[in-house]
């Protein structure tokens, strides 16, 4: 997918958003005991905080050891694209979730002596919904966005690749 230095920070900007906006609304939910007005107006002030952490922890972190993680498991080029894709996704969310639930439970949670369990907790909860999230919605989209604004750039190093 991203080449150039300026396509990967795209890219990752564009899926920090979505993750975090979705997960932004799936933990205000949970809190509120359901989705309200208010809910949306909650998690778009959190995502204040949390884009900016998430995108240092999955660009400049997570991004790094995802995909030798992932590609012991599969090879591209060997194995089917969506298995690559598949795969990836899911050792990004493995790494991730963790690593954002230990934040969230920092920032937004206040679990003094408890953090332990509160963190666990929030993995728990939060894993099924981000796994789900990223690899059936958020991660094609944003596959679709990218491939969109950089129609003209992918098409020429496809060609230059080819020739």
């Amino acid at each position: 997918m991203p080449r150039t230095k300026l396509q990967e920070i795209v890219y990752a900007v564009l899926m920090t958003f979505f993750m975090v906006l979705a997960m932004e609304f799936y933990n205000t939910g949970l809190r509120m005991g359901g989705m309200t007005n208010e809910g949306f107006f909650m998690a778009f002030s959190e995502m204040r905080i949390m884009v900016p952490v998430c995108f240092v922890m999955g660009y400049f972190f997570m991004d790094r050891i995802a995909p030798k993680i992932a590609f012991k498991m599969v090879t591209p080029g060997e194995d089917k694209e969506i298995f690559c894709i598949i795969v990836r996704a899911a050792v990004t969310v493995c790494l991730m979730c963790p690593v954002m639930s230990f934040w969230a439970t920092l920032i937004f949670k206040q679990p003094g002596v408890q953090f332990l369990a509160v963190w666990l907790e929030t993995i728990v909860i939060n894993f099924p919904m981000a796994l789900c999230w990223q690899i059936f919605f958020c991660g094609p989209l944003v596959r679709f966005l990218f491939r969109t604004i950089f129609k003209g750039q992918i098409e020429k190093q496809a060609a230059e690749s080819q020739g």
